[in-house]
């Protein structure tokens, strides 16, 4: 576990709330970081879903899919969740996805194994079978001003965390965050004894 301050940047590592953290947005929340400079931060809740939302849906309201195609398309993604990816810029659509895909210039690469789309594009892509071999989307995104992340990080408010596949595109969103608390090694119950003592 990263005891010492953040390294410089945190671009594609994933953080982890800390059960003191209990902002109704990330409480109990793994954020996947996209961008962090010395401009701030920008990342994507990867385990809470939006309420009521599937894929399917919000591609029948952006008419990306018309109804004659959801049967389809859902024999291939099943019923898969929507996230709240954060709480700015929440109508907004982003697609965390592996770098198999590429939509020229709107696609940011972030690793050299996950990318991320803000383009219809990648939804097009999607419903036509042609799109990223892993995806998932989220509505709305978390945002950092300079130096507000790493205050967050010396005040213990986020673990550091490794991103893998499971954290970043399995569908059981509800175990992420044990499964984040796992890889790097923390027992949630010592967390939750030791908080708020020095």
């Amino acid at each position: 576990m990263n005891t010492s301050g953040p390294g410089p940047f945190l671009e594609g590592k994933c953080l982890v709330a800390m059960p003191s953290l209990q902002d109704a947005h990330f409480n109990r929340s793994v954020v996947y970081v996209c961008a962090h400079s010395e401009e701030g931060a920008m990342g994507i809740i990867v385990n809470h879903p939006a309420p009521g939302v599937n894929l399917i849906d919000l591609l029948l309201q952006l008419k990306v899919i018309d109804s004659s195609d959801a049967p389809r398309l859902a024999e291939r993604v099943g019923d898969q969740r929507v996230l709240s990816g954060g709480p700015v810029d929440a109508s907004r659509g982003f697609v965390l996805h592996s770098a198999d895909y590429r939509a020229d210039d709107a696609t940011m690469k972030i690793d050299e194994s996950v990318s991320m789309t803000a383009t219809l594009d990648v939804l097009r892509a999607i419903a036509q079978g042609d799109g990223p071999r892993k995806a998932v989307l989220a509505l709305g995104y978390a945002g950092w001003s300079p130096g507000q992340l790493e205050q967050e990080i010396l005040a213990n408010s986020w673990m550091i965390c490794p991103a893998d596949s499971i954290l970043l595109f399995d569908p059981g969103h509800e175990m992420k965050y044990e499964h984040a608390l796992g890889v790097i090694g923390v027992d949630l119950r010592f967390l939750a004894d030791d908080a708020g003592h020095a």
